[in-house]
């Protein structure tokens, strides 16, 4: 298979990423590789109010395939079948997500460019090919779904600062609460005394846990951290 795109969101590692697709109602791009920034590519897509994208894990590392995951649904704690999850550590690390396409936008340099919104992928992740969702053929919400019948929800009440909010611009303030409301943590971390760093844009937000509360602790300029590091 061949890379097409690649894909620029606010989320910079897989820490705080959102599990699924359209938790998390934040833009994102797609950007074409050279080869395939052919407008003619895109003709009609326009009218598809969701897409699919196909793409890779490629921050996932392993040396083999497993058949058997533990799913965070289940708390990291019970062993289901590969095939009956979305692990990233399958036989072909090929991942699906549905996002809502709000425009196809020119960029001067880029070429033609999908804004989408609810994309649960990290910055820089490959895509392979883009598809129309069709609601018709595509959806089927009385199906069964296992272990994983209830959608997620936010689980955490945020608690942030007026000052440590406006760091964030405007438009990405919403977002940065409804993904720490999600509970990025690993299901089985409960210390209320650690400081969990989620890369968010081009920031590093500290927060902890304790009792259902996430509390903000700071949020840093990436650019201000390394210096400081770099001074350190």
């Amino acid at each position: 298979m061949k890379q097409i795109a690649h894909i620029e969101t606010v989320y910079k590692s897989k820490f705080g990423v959102p599990r699924q697709a359209g938790l998390v109602d934040t833009s994102a791009r797609v950007v074409f590789e050279p080869e395939y920034r052919v407008a003619e590519a895109l003709r009609g897509l326009e009218d598809f109010e969701y897409i699919w994208l196909l793409w890779g894990f490629h921050l996932a590392k392993q040396e083999d395939w497993r058949p058997t995951v533990r799913p965070p649904r289940l708390g990291g704690n019970k062993r289901v079948g590969v095939f009956a999850t979305r692990s990233p550590f399958r036989p072909n690390p090929i991942g699906l997500s549905s996002v809502r396409l709000l425009r196809i936008e020119r960029d001067e340099s880029l070429g033609m460019v999908l804004v989408v919104a609810g994309a649960d992928l990290v910055d820089g992740t490959p895509i392979y090919d883009i598809k129309p969702y069709l609601p018709y053929a595509d959806s089927h919400p009385e199906a069964r779904a296992g272990f994983a019948t209830v959608s997620p929800t936010q689980t955490l009440k945020v608690v942030i600062s007026e000052s440590l909010l406006s760091r964030i611009p405007k438009p990405l303030q919403s977002s940065l609460i409804d993904t720490i409301a999600l509970d990025p943590r690993p299901h089985y971390h409960a210390d209320p005394q650690r400081t969990y760093a989620m890369s968010f844009d081009q920031y590093e937000v500290y927060f902890r846990v304790n009792d259902d509360v996430a509390t903000v602790e700071d949020v840093v300029l990436n650019s201000v951290k390394a210096a400081t590091n770099d001074v350190k």
